[in-house]
């Protein structure tokens, strides 16, 4: 295994892991989840968000976190990783109800960043598997 192959494994395993890891929490309705997107529905004016809004974060994380531990799709689970987890970001610091220490703990939002450098890092060590998807899908002819 190159440098290469060792660096797009750790920061695919560091970000799957903590977007996988968290599913337990949106799935079970753990009481800070339901908290948490029942303050985002507040927020944007439909109180009803929470269990649409938590389930369905839930299901395109589990997606996200299973494309990042497949060789072949780590592009694509690292840029579907950075749309889900910049909503989270956005989220964060844009919501006031929410705020970076949600509920008295950075810790969701430190976990919002690390998994947004390490998917930035895997679309810039997998980038030539970004340019094939581009030739093969976008860029016909």
């Amino acid at each position: 295994m190159n440098l290469k192959n060792i660096a797009s494994w750790t920061f695919r395993v560091i970000a799957a892991v903590i977007l996988l890891q968290t599913l337990y929490f949106k799935f079970t309705a753990h009481p800070q989840s339901v908290k948490l997107f029942t303050a985002i529905g507040d927020y944007i004016g439909w109180s009803a968000a929470n269990p649409y809004m938590r389930i369905g974060t839930g299901v395109m994380e589990l997606i996200t976190g299973i494309l990042l531990l497949i060789p072949s799709r780590a592009f694509l689970g690292a840029f579907l990783g950075l749309g889900v987890i910049s909503g989270a970001l956005a989220t964060h610091l844009f919501i006031p109800t929410v705020g970076i220490n949600f509920d008295g703990d950075a810790g969701l939002f430190t976990l919002a960043v690390v998994v947004f450098v390490a998917c930035l890092i895997v679309l810039l060590i997998e980038k030539e598997q970004g340019m094939a998807l581009y030739k093969k899908y976008i860029k016909k002819g």
